[in-house]
């Protein structure tokens, strides 16, 4: 069938893959737009474009149609292809209007597998086009032919995708649970624990229905928000496996996760012994009754309990499955039960029951049961501490977060709900028995009222019977006296007993499941190292087998132990931790008003959150006080050990959020606040380039800016923007990772330039954030200067100008062996490389001696010969083949492939000089000309790290020789006043005395390249040169500034005298006038003041004050 584009043929059909739109074909004539009103069925969904001209061409449409006529154009869901040589972008053809959406461009339509991690269990990770990509193609106007432009644009044909098909087989036989097997019913055989069976009813009898009510309720308050905080952060993005570690770490931090992670899990494998303690104490209960103990109570309950955990752990080990369909058992048995309960309180109650307390629902029993009656030593507090651990449990869905269909849809619902069924649950048992049952009871049927008997004025008076001898002594029955209440009432006593097994087993079955599960995501998190041998799993499901015999033995060591009473507060302690530390968890992430703060689940406030924190810290307290002392002390140490250890994680925490807004909040408020010269520090933009690439330049400056100054060590990436922008972004994290390795307190900055001081002069007004904006340059000593090309000069001096004009003082830094150490760093790498080449292929020689195939090992030794290496050849002189060329006599010479030329130690040595303590000396500093005082401001700084501590400051100024003493005197009242400890001050007053003629033949001799000699000249041939060459030094310039060559020299004469054995010399920068001074000689004056001298800092403050002798 031929394409036409007549008005009465459509392309309507369904498509085949219902994630991409069908395109209509329209004539792009008027009587299109008739013909399309003519159409009476109207399309089912259509869209139209962005302009009125592509309104008339383009409907999209999902209308069913001739299936026939779209297979001509669509095949197994992709665009026909009409002809080869189709342009992607041509528009001229009908082939284009076949398109689907985003398959004729480069730009991608959204699609999740874009935004999913690498590694994701749900899906493979696709890379979108990058912006580079786009743009550049947009910019160039290059061709892309349909086929790739569709499968890049759609993630088609990724090379992921066969690894993403393995990926869904082999999850093809991965168990995972719904909201309701998954969550509520774990949740509710948790919460319904033990408590409603046995001590519920002994609850309603001290505190009575009302206060009952209100413990129950407060409990539930507790519980509640803790169950509304977990919905909200488990919304909060994609839930992994872990449960309240997973939700805590990721909103927290690893510090507060890891810490509350190790305690939650050690929490339920201790909660497994207790729970299974619990039934086999009711178990040895019934065999007292039958007469039937096989040797004490306390060893039958050792026996029994670990024959439970024994059974317990086959079903968790069997499969999740298995203790699934087991827990849904359990769960039926429960409910059984309690039905059974109510069913009971409605049946007449016989002699026997009402001898002991039972009378059916009585308005009297209600009447009297409602207020509290306290027996000695209990209280509220008392009461609601036994009554807690009840409400407990609520994470029981969450802990197996990684086993949920969807763990954001389920957690939420089922705990929820399992919240509130189990709280009418316990509110409708409490009221039930407090209206049925009186508080004590004899059971004597024969304690009846006989007529003309004083009635006491009890509610079981009024119904005939007396039990006023309960006053005076003890009695077995009655909500006071008897745990079995609930047996006694039930229509059918053993189904109570049933329940009682039941909740106990189904609570052990649960916490044997989740404190594997928790521990293993801990450990997968390598925040342990120790326990990483725990993170492996197993099998379909990735069970942690490990994490379940590590499990057992803790409960079977508990339940051996069977000192149970003890540990019981501090694991009630634990788990009221983590339900603090989810409330915490909600509310910090609310507070930080991070962007990425959006749960789904929107029932929450962050201020109860907070409340509900509070109150779970208050319950620790209320519960046992010195369980949650010991709670907190081990919260806290483990918080330390993480903290200390800093794990190499990053899960965009609320931490990381308001430790950004602090961050901002603080740089906002401070710009509100003027400067003062008492909070003046120097604040440095540090021109490193890769800060790795001139160590010593940085530590210098790092000395006297850690921790009192802002550092931004920068680099300029001159060259083609494209190349500049993609190698600058490509390094900027490795960078300032790098600086964090080294715990180096600075900052990398890069900008991409067309020339090195636009980049400069960039950095210098854009850097820094409100008043933390850089004052000082710092900047190496250009050593080469003689060799070097002139623009490089130019744009040197030309970056020192720039500094002054923009107010910035500026520090200029000269060691003996210069600052750039790239070259080592190439040496290093090849190195490194070749030592990794080496090992390699050692490894392979290795792993191939046993093999009998001449081939593979002939094979072998050619690689191997290329190196140098040999299967014979020792791992020693294997190391001396590959290094022979780069090492000779301890140091590296050179790499002929890399030209790097003759190494030196030196510069080795001289890049790590500032990182050693400096021995005791001197800093001297030669405040020659007032800056402001940073040129002494900086030396004081540094005599106060611990590195430089054993340096005395020597200050030198110049002065008049009959008036030294006097300067002497004033210049120590002004250091004192400025509170500067120094060592001694010297006045030199010969500092403008000519220098030596040796000297000065020196400077001579190194300007004399750079002379242009006019003056020898006729005018005609010097105004030529001028003009051929204005950056040679004229005669007439060297005349007009003679004097300050002069003193140059001088200076340095002096510096050779005095200076020579200091530490570090301080001394003030000479200013180049501009215009005056050519940048050749200025750099002559550079090079010929701090000549043969120990490390120099020229320093130039911006004469502005940065000292003051006012408080």
């Amino acid at each position: 069938m031929s394409l036409n584009n007549s008005s009465n043929i459509f392309l309507d059909s369904v498509p085949s893959n219902t994630t991409r739109f069908q395109v209509n074909v329209i004539n792009e004539n008027h009587e299109s737009s008739a013909v399309a009103n003519d159409n009476t069925d109207p399309p089912h969904y259509e869209e139209t474009s962005f302009g009125d001209e592509a309104q008339k061409r383009l409907r999209i449409s999902f209308r069913p149609g001739n299936q026939e006529c779209y297979d001509n154009f669509l095949q197994s869901g992709e665009t026909a292809k009409t002809d080869a040589s189709f342009h992607a972008y041509d528009s001229h053809t009908n082939t284009y209007y076949l398109q689907t959406f985003g398959h004729n461009t480069m730009d991608a339509v959204p699609k999740i597998e874009y935004y999913r991690n690498t590694g994701s269990i749900s899906g493979p990770k696709v890379n979108r086009p990058s912006l580079l990509e786009i743009h550049e193609q947009l910019a160039k106007n290059v061709a892309i032919t349909p086929s790739s432009a569709d499968r890049v644009a759609n993630g088609d044909g990724i090379p992921g995708d066969e690894q993403a098909e393995n990926k869904e087989d082999d999850q093809a036989g991965v168990v995972k649970f719904g909201w309701v097997k998954g969550v509520l019913v774990r949740c509710m055989l948790n919460i319904w624990g033990v408590m409603l069976f046995i001590r519920l009813s002994w609850i309603v009898g001290e505190a009575g229905i009302g206060l009952g009510v209100i413990i129950i309720s407060l409990a539930v308050t507790v519980t509640g928000i803790t169950g509304l905080s977990t919905s909200a952060i488990a919304t909060n993005g994609c839930v992994r496996g872990g449960g309240a570690y997973y939700l805590i770490s990721r909103s927290l931090g690893p510090e507060f996760g890891g810490s509350i992670g190790l305690i939650f899990a050690f929490a339920n494998a201790v909660a497994v012994a207790m729970y299974v303690v619990g039934f086999a104490e009711t178990v040895v209960d019934l065999l007292k009754e039958s007469d039937s103990m096989m040797v004490d109570p306390s060893n039958d309950i050792r026996i029994i309990g670990s024959i439970t955990v024994v059974i317990l752990l086959g079903i968790s080990v069997a499969g999740m499955e298995w203790e699934a369909k087991a827990q849904v058992i359990l769960l039926v048995i429960l409910l059984i039960a309690i039905v059974n309960f109510f069913i009971g309180t409605v049946i007449p109650s016989n002699n026997e029951k009402k001898s002991r307390g039972f009378f059916n629902y009585q308005a009297s029993i209600f009447a009297e049961n409602f207020g509290p009656r306290f027996t000695k030593g209990e209280g509220f507090f008392s009461v609601f501490a036994i009554f807690f651990p009840a409400a407990t449990g609520i994470l029981a869905g969450a802990n197996i977060s990684g086993d949920l269909e969807d763990p954001q849809d389920a957690i939420p619902r089922g705990t929820m709900l399992a919240i509130f069924i189990t709280t009418i649950a316990y509110l409708g048992v409490a009221i039930c028995v407090g209206a049925c049952v009186v508080r004590d009871a004899t059971g004597n049927m024969n304690d009846t009222i006989i007529s003309g008997m004083n009635c006491n004025g009890s509610a079981a008076c009024g119904l005939g019977y007396d039990f006023s001898r309960c006053q005076h002594e003890p009695c077995q029955y009655g909500l006071m006296n008897n745990f079995q209440v609930m047996s006694m009432v039930s229509g059918f006593g053993p189904l109570i007993t049933a329940g009682i097994f039941s909740a106990t087993l189904s609570s052990a079955l649960a916490s044997l499941v989740s404190a594997p599960k928790v521990f293993q995501a801990l450990c997968k998190d390598n925040i342990y190292k120790a326990l990483q041998f725990f993170a492996k799993g197993y099998g379909k499901n990735n069970e942690p087998l490990r994490g379940y015999i590590l499990t057992f033995l803790i409960a079977m060591a508990f339940i051996l132990i069977a000192e149970l009473n003890t540990i019981a507060p501090i694991i009630s302690n634990f788990f009221l931790a983590s339900y603090a530390l989810i409330n915490f968890s909600c509310f910090h992430a609310s507070y930080a008003k991070s962007p990425g703060w959006r749960p789904a689940y929107g029932i929450y406030n962050m201020w109860v959150s907070l409340f509900g924190a509070v109150l779970c810290c208050a319950v620790m307290f209320v519960i046992n006080w010195w369980a949650a002392v010991i709670t907190y002390v081990i919260e806290f140490f483990l918080y330390v050990y993480v903290t200390y250890k800093k794990p190499d994680v990053n899960w965009g925490s609320s931490t990381q959020a308001l430790s950004y807004v602090s961050a901002l909040d603080n740089a906002l408020e401070l710009t509100t606040v003027e400067d003062h010269v008492k909070n003046f520090r120097p604040q440095c933009i540090v021109l490193t380039g890769g800060p790795m690439t001139r160590p010593a330049l940085l530590d210098i400056t790092h000395a006297f800016t850690k921790n009192s100054g802002l550092c931004i060590c920068c680099e300029v990436f001159v060259g083609p923007r494209k190349l500049c922008v993609k190698e600058m972004n490509s390094g900027m994290a490795k960078k300032q990772a790098w600086l964090i390795k080294n715990k180096i307190k600075a900052f990398y900055a890069a900008v991409a330039a067309d020339c090195f001081r636009d980049g400069v002069r960039s950095l210098l007004q854009a850097s820094g954030l409100g008043r933390m904006k850089p004052n000082t340059l710092v900047i190496g000593y250009k050593k080469n200067w003689r060799k070097a090309p002139l623009t490089e000069i130019e744009n040197y001096v030309g970056i020192i100008h720039d500094a002054f004009d923009f107010e910035i003082g500026v520090v200029i830094v000269r060691i003996s062996q210069g600052f750039d150490i790239s070259q080592v760093l190439q040496v290093q790498e090849e190195l490194e490389r070749l030592e990794q080449e080496r090992l390699a292929l050692e490894a392979t020689i290795k792993d191939n001696e046993c093999e009998e195939e001449s081939g593979g090992i002939r094979g072998l030794f050619k690689k191997a010969g290329k190196l140098n290496i040999t299967k014979t050849t020792p791992k020693k002189e294997a190391n001396r083949c590959i290094n022979s060329s780069f090492v000779s006599d301890g140091s590296i010479n050179t790499i002929q492939s890399m030209h790097v030329g003759e190494f030196n130690q030196k510069l080795v040595e001289a890049s790590s000089q500032f990182k050693k303590k400096q021995e005791k000396g001197t800093i001297d500093v030669w405040w020659l000309f007032d800056d402001g005082g940073l040129t002494l401001l900086i030396p004081y700084i540094l005599t106060l790290r611990k590195k430089w501590k054993d340096c005395k400051l020597r200050i030198y100024v110049g002065g008049k020789i009959n008036r030294i003493e006097e300067e002497k005197i004033t210049m120590a009242s002004l250091l004192s006043k400025f509170r500067i400890k120094f060592a001694d001050i010297h006045i030199i007053g010969d500092i403008n005395i000519k220098p030596n003629k040796e000297s000065w033949k020196v400077f001579e001799e190194m300007i004399e390249p750079y002379r242009l000699h006019e003056s020898c000249k006729d005018l005609t041939t010097a105004e030529k040169l001028k003009r051929e060459t204005p950056w040679k030094i004229t005669d007439a310039e060297l005349e007009a500034v003679k004097e300050k060559s002069y003193r140059q020299v001088r200076l340095n004469e002096l510096l050779q005298e005095r200076s020579r054995a200091a530490n570090l010399i301080v001394l003030s920068l000479p200013v180049a006038r501009k215009g005056s001074i050519s940048d050749l000689l200025y750099m002559a004056w550079l090079e010929i003041l701090t000549k043969n001298l120990p490390p120099v800092l020229l320093v130039r403050g911006n004469h502005k004050n940065v000292l003051t002798f006012y408080s």
